[in-house]
């Protein structure tokens, strides 16, 4: 996670909970400074302490780990794309205008 979006996560949560600066760091035991600077992206918060930030503002942390295809690993990005827009020729590339699709409700 970059500065950026730690202090765009930040923001969000604080700005969610109703929270000032000095109210989100008395509940954060941060200083209001120290938050601003995180929130600004001029520091980058600890895992720990950003974690402990936005718990203060009422929110749970969870982590999502997806595996990510490296060249080192191994495996060749470029034949991945490939079958990807293999599948994706399948797929029509016309749109009908209309919908097919039972009515619900009441004709008018």
């Amino acid at each position: 996670m970059s500065a950026n979006d730690s202090a765009r996560a930040l923001r969000r949560a604080r700005s969610a909970a109703g929270l000032s600066l000095r109210e989100l760091g008395q509940r954060a035991a941060t200083s209001h400074s120290t938050l601003l600077a995180y929130e600004k992206g001029r520091k980058a918060p600890a895992v720990t302490t950003f974690v402990r930030i936005l718990e203060a503002c009422g929110f749970a942390v969870d982590f999502h780990l997806s595996a990510r295809i490296r060249e080192r690993d191994g495996l060749d990005r470029g034949e991945e794309l490939a079958q990807v827009l293999e599948l994706a020729e399948q797929f029509p590339a016309r749109v009908s205008r209309t919908l097919a699709y039972p009515k619900f409700g009441p004709d008018e």
